[in-house]
């Protein structure tokens, strides 16, 4: 796929309604995950706002109206598309919508059967719930930060992967479709009070079982999982660039380490772990003895779970990513495809992002039914733009 899809939408969520009022990261990626899916979204931009990126593809596949949220005419402009929604997805901190008068109570009342949803760091209640915070913050909280890093070093943010989109917008998306469901069975709408500590948490679910095995819960960076383990870890090959190896199977292992051109007699038990730091000096010799690309001709055919660490630049090019068509061109900006898939339904980016705006009279015409005459008044005002 090369651009945008014009033409009808084909996705799981085809015909479903979203108000999405404008925020960062979380929930504009919950939004994106919907559009990408069929559900016809529409973003709330606030008046004279900018995106902070030239190219903001969370913004893909929805439009956009400017409002004056603090205008009571662009509050009543609001409430027009809620009343059509079947979804309302907002990420201020708690309070902020109830003061503007687009709160669940008032939204509820008129839509009873709308899914509220509300992203949030530390969520509606408890004694953070009004705290400033980032991802880093929610993640530190829920205990995944203190495990990530190498031994003796500093916990390493994995980027905000896992705060506002694994533990965020995703956790909220899914929330979203489930009570969406409910609501089309019992014709009830409810709030999904989506947080990202509380997903972060959940994402560490399998590391709490671990934990009474000893397979996790030492020292960071000494774990099976964390770059503590010779065969779980990241390797600098002789060109300066990077390879990835996964063997924890005792196969998979075998594999490993004859390709590499180890004589396995001379090596240690795979599961000692006394022996991990020598080993990882080992591997890590070897490895810079051949580029990164002699390496995955190495490689090729064998199940050492083995890959090679691409840069952005590179992912779209890969044999395996082209196969598949994992990555699409939208407006000129290459990005990853819709996931997951479906064999009947398809996802497609229907839209690239939006300027701010862009469909303010197309969608209150569409969705709230006002008149050319309306909405020239409410520009007037200065209530939409």
């Amino acid at each position: 796929m090369t651009g945008a899809d014009d033409g009808e939408r084909t996705g799981p969520l085809e015909g479903v309604k979203v108000v999405e009022i404008a925020s960062l990261a979380p929930g504009p990626f919950a939004g994106c995950l919907l559009a990408d899916m069929g559900a016809d979204v529409v973003r709330i931009d606030r008046l004279g706002f900018s995106p902070r990126f030239a190219s903001d593809l969370l913004g893909r596949g929805r439009r956009s109206v400017a409002v004056d949220l603090k205008h009571p005419d662009g509050t009543a402009a609001v409430m027009g598309l809620v009343d059509r929604s079947d979804l309302l997805i907002e990420g201020f901190r708690p309070g902020v919508m109830e003061r503007l008068g687009l709160g669940p109570d008032a939204c509820l009342l008129r839509n009873p059967a709308l899914v509220y949803g509300r992203m949030t760091g530390y969520g509606q209640d408890g004694p953070l719930a009004g705290a400033a915070g980032h991802d880093i913050n929610y993640i530190a909280l829920s205990g995944v930060l203190g495990m990530v890093g190498r031994a003796h070093q500093p916990p390493t943010p994995p980027l905000n992967l896992v705060g506002d989109f694994g533990g965020g917008g995703m956790f909220l998306a899914f929330g979203l479709v489930c009570a969406l469901f409910e609501a089309r069975r019992s014709g009830q709408g409810q709030v999904v009070d989506a947080a990202m500590v509380d997903g972060s948490a959940m994402l560490m679910l399998p590391f709490f079982g671990t934990r009474p095995s000893g397979l996790t819960g030492r020292e960071r960076g000494t774990n099976l999982l964390d770059s503590g383990a010779p065969f779980y870890d990241a390797y600098e090959t002789s060109d300066e660039r990077w390879v990835s190896v996964g063997a924890i199977e005792p196969q998979f292992y075998a594999e490993l380490v004859e390709t590499m051109g180890l004589d396995p007699e001379t090596l240690p038990a795979q599961m000692d772990v006394a022996t991990w730091p020598d080993m990882k000096a080992r591997f890590a010799e070897v490895f810079r003895t051949r580029t990164r690309d002699e390496w995955c001709e190495a490689f090729a055919g064998r199940d050492a779970c083995f890959a090679p660490v691409l840069d952005l630049s590179e992912v779209d090019g890969n044999p395996h990513s082209s196969a598949r068509q994992a990555y699409v061109e939208v407006g000129g900006v290459v990005q990853p495809a819709p996931a997951p898939r479906f064999s009947i339904t398809p996802g497609r980016v229907r839209l690239p992002p939006p300027r701010p705006g862009e469909h303010t009279d197309e969608v209150l015409s569409e969705w709230a039914g006002l008149t050319p005459s309306d909405i020239a008044g409410l520009r007037r005002s200065g209530a939409v733009g």
